[in-house]
């Protein structure tokens, strides 16, 4: 009785740690995709913040060309919209200026513009640009990404 008890055990125990072994590789399957995911935001975010992090060093560039000639910055020379193009003089707030927003677009990619806007020797120096790229932007409806813009602004006293 106690050996055939014994082959009965044995022939139910056959196959166990293969299911076992299945299993875990299934759990172990998840956790990988669950990390490899996490790998993905987390690409996304560091683009972001980088790009932050320039933009913030952009409005370092442009004031210290304004502390470089702080009259022309004080009588509102360097002051410029979003949407204004950039000047075409040879004067070095022009340059400057020209300079800025071309090192804008080169660091923060096409549609990367900046703003000045000087009340006396207060500035505020905006920076702006796409940053659908660094963020989780879901298409809408018709499949298009919509675009995420990004907007740094520094107060400086000349």
């Amino acid at each position: 009785m106690g050996r055939r008890n014994h082959i009965i055990n044995e022939n139910r125990q056959r196959g166990v740690g293969l299911i076992e072994v299945l299993i875990a590789l299934l759990v172990l399957s998840f956790g990988m995709l669950g990390l490899a995911g996490l790998q993905v935001w987390s690409l996304r975010y560091n683009q972001s913040a980088m790009e932050r992090g320039m933009a913030v060093v952009q409005t370092h560039t442009i004031v210290d060309a304004m502390r470089a000639d702080r009259a022309a910055a004080l009588s509102g020379v360097f002051d410029i919209g979003f949407d204004a193009s950039p000047p075409t003089g040879a004067t070095f707030p022009e340059v400057s200026l020209r300079a800025w927003r071309a090192s804008l677009t080169a660091a923060l990619g096409p549609g990367a513009t900046g703003e000045i806007d000087c009340d006396g020797a207060v500035c505020m120096i905006r920076v702006r640009w796409d940053d659908t790229r660094g963020t989780n932007v879901e298409p809408d409806e018709n499949g298009d990404i919509p675009v995420q813009l990004q907007v740094v602004t520094t107060e400086v006293r000349l």
